[in-house]
């Protein structure tokens, strides 16, 4: 099994930073993808994803102010934000594309998200 474990999560003021991580383990042979889900009482938008290559696509209230990076040697993804507004509070998810190694077919794991709260 793959296990997400998102971390960085709290409180943060308003225009300030916020730096996420996840971290996934298990029996892992190898990972296409990893991104940042966000979820709000009444959406869930996909924040930003990158791939192995190093491709990298953000939603476009988030360009500019929102970074993601990968750790490959560590299995972590990272979600740096700035400029943070407090429409942006919500529960952020970590999700991942991951072949294990019992399989050559890649599934979608999911973390149980971390709670980013803006004030205002």
């Amino acid at each position: 099994q793959v296990q997400l474990v998102e971390s960085g999560g709290g409180l943060v003021e308003f225009g300030g930073s916020l730096t996420l991580s996840c971290a996934a383990s298990g029996s892992i042979f190898s990972i296409r993808t990893m991104g940042w889900y966000r979820q709000a009482p009444r959406q869930r938008e996909l924040v930003a994803v990158s791939n192995s290559g190093g491709s990298t696509r953000y939603a476009d209230s988030v360009k500019g102010r929102l970074t993601i990076s990968w750790d490959n040697a560590k299995n972590t993804v990272f979600l740096e934000m700035n400029s943070l507004k407090p429409e942006e509070t919500a529960v952020y998810i970590c999700q991942a594309d991951v072949a294990t190694s019992t399989s050559n077919r890649y599934y979608s794991y999911w973390g149980q998200g971390t709670q980013v709260t803006v004030s205002s």
